[in-house]
């Protein structure tokens, strides 16, 4: 069976992550709505939001003065469907599939960034190396050019527009060979260089 699909049930395999599905199927709600209706402390709310979003599960928004967490029932019904697929006999994966920008990649490759980017937005940088890879080479496909210089402040822009947290995207697509700085300034490495 798909090992993405196996950690994914492994998230919902807890009576209180449950529970928050539940509670999050109806409507938005911030960390101390669901430590209410649950009963649970806010850190144990904390805890069990990241494993469902780093399984893809939910998204977050701030809305001042917290953030509010939301059910993403696309991955719910592509959870079913993978299900599906995988009770038939003979069942196989696709080997690709089309990612956010209408490319075909991967079909790994699609179903991570299917889980990390909505709306055109990368919702959380993800924790798993191997997930992170495959944001980190989306990002530099589609944000910079090949032979482009850019100063940090253009860079901090681009990625701006797609994660808040520029300064951890700078850095792991400097620090994995996506690119290179020197003086302020940063390059695309050729692709030859980005890791598998």
């Amino acid at each position: 069976m798909d090992p993405e699909l196996l950690t994914t049930l492994k998230a919902l395999a807890d009576g209180s992550r449950l529970r928050l599905i539940g509670l999050l199927a109806s409507r938005r709600m911030a960390v101390e709505e669901l430590a209410q209706a649950t009963g649970l402390s806010s850190p144990t709310i904390a805890h069990h939001l990241q494993r469902l979003r780093e399984a893809g599960l939910v998204t977050s928004r701030p809305r001042h003065p917290y953030v509010e967490y939301e059910l993403r029932l696309d991955a719910l019904h592509d959870i079913g469907r993978r299900l599906d697929a995988a009770s038939r006999p003979g069942a196989t994966e696709p080997l690709e599939a089309a990612g956010p920008d209408g490319k075909p990649r991967p079909a790994f490759d699609a179903k991570v960034l299917a889980a990390f980017m909505v709306e055109g937005r990368l919702t959380a940088i993800p924790a798993q190396e191997k997930k992170r890879l495959v944001v980190l080479r989306y990002l530099a496909e589609t944000a910079f050019e090949p032979g482009v210089a850019y100063p940090e402040k253009e860079v901090n822009q681009r990625l701006g527009v797609l994660h808040p947290d520029t300064a951890s995207l700078r850095r792991y697509l400097v620090d994995l060979h996506f690119m290179a700085r020197s003086r302020g300034i940063y390059r695309l490495e050729p692709e030859t260089a980005w890791p598998s």
